[in-house]
Order: C-alpha cells, then sequence, then structure tokens
C-alpha cells in the first residue's frame, strides 16, 4: 500500500462514531479516543475538515460526549435513532458520510475515513478516482477487507490499542471458528 504523506496535503477526516464505538466496546470492553484518531488522521498536514457522525438515541451522556467532540476539533453531524414498528431501530451515517467526501473530494488531497464498514469500498474507490489518496483508521479485526484493498494504507488500532482507547483496555476477545457442542 502507498503511503505517501508530505505536509502540505490538505486532509478531511470523517469518523464514523458508531463503527468505531461498536469495534472498541466489542472488542476491548473500552472507548475510543477520538482526539488521538484525529491527530493520527491530520499526522501533520494541513486538516481541511474534520466530521464526527452521531446518532442521537436520547441515552445518557450523550451531550457532554458530543460537546467533547466539538472541542476537540470535530463538526459534529448528528442523525436521530430510527424506531420502526415492531421495535426495529436503526440509525447509520451511510449516505451522508458519502455525500460529504463527494462534496469535500475538490478540496482535498487526502480522506481519511474511520470506519471497518465494507459499504464504504465504493467512496474510496470513488474518490482514488478523483485523484483523492484514500486513508483509513479502523480496528483491523472488525475492518473489512474489501476495504482494507481499496485504500492506499491503513492505520489498523488493533496493531496499538492502547494509543486509541481511554484507559487500559483489556485484551481483545477471541473469536473461536469452533461450534460449542
Amino acid at each position: 500500500m502507498n503511503s505517501i504523506q508530505h505536509k502540505e496535503q490538505r486532509v478531511a477526516v470523517f469518523v464514523d462514531v458508531q463503527n468505531m464505538y461498536y469495534s472498541a466496546k466489542n472488542l476491548y470492553s473500552a472507548k475510543v479516543d477520538f482526539s488521538k484518531i484525529l491527530q493520527q488522521g491530520i499526522s501533520n498536514r494541513k486538516l481541511i475538515r474534520a466530521f464526527a457522525y452521531v446518532i442521537k438515541a436520547d441515552v445518557g451522556a450523550e451531550k457532554e460526549f458530543f460537546g467533547a467532540l466539538t472541542k476537540i476539533g470535530f463538526e459534529v453531524r448528528e442523525k436521530d435513532l430510527q424506531v420502526f414498528y415492531g421495535g426495529a431501530k436503526k440509525g447509520d451515517w451511510d449516505v451522508g458520510i458519502c455525500m460529504d467526501v463527494v462534496r469535500m473530494i475538490p478540496k482535498i488531497d487526502t480522506v481519511v475515513l474511520v470506519s471497518g464498514d465494507g459499504d464504504y469500498t465504493d467512496l474510496l474507490e470513488y474518490a482514488k478516482s478523483m485523484g483523492v489518496r484514500a486513508e483509513i483508521i479502523a480496528f483491523g479485526k472488525t475492518c473489512s477487507s474489501k476495504l482494507i484493498e481499496a485504500a492506499d494504507s491503513i492505520i489498523d488500532m488493533c496493531e496499538n490499542p492502547g494509543r486509541f482507547l481511554i484507559g487500559r483496555p483489556r485484551p481483545p476477545i477471541l473469536v473461536s471458528k469452533e461450534k460449542e457442542a
């Protein structure tokens, strides 16, 4: 994978907060340090904009968390959790993130996508076809292999989880391929 970075590159960072939250929770029973992710995404380059996409579920310290993201330097985009008849819930930003990336492509040299969701593979392919470098920051254990293939580079947060998580992460859950008897 191509890893060319230089200080004149104009960067935009797009964080799929739900994807990061659930990956950190399921793998390490920990929370993500979004300020460290932003620092890593910028990596001594010129930040044009940083977006954090969140779902409002009206639970606990949500407002404080969204405020903390803003203080770090993110533009927080909020969407309400949809609750369907029968109790099914849905909340995702896939189309919104894609539209923001497409809008930013003329203004940036590098897109940094913070997500392991394979639904963004076509987005990275499109960004690259428009001459924009495509980078991923994600947990390798939960990241789509197609997304990894589409990226110019990836920072696998599983390689050094303590760097990207708040507090002391516990060792990752080992997923067994064998069925229990």
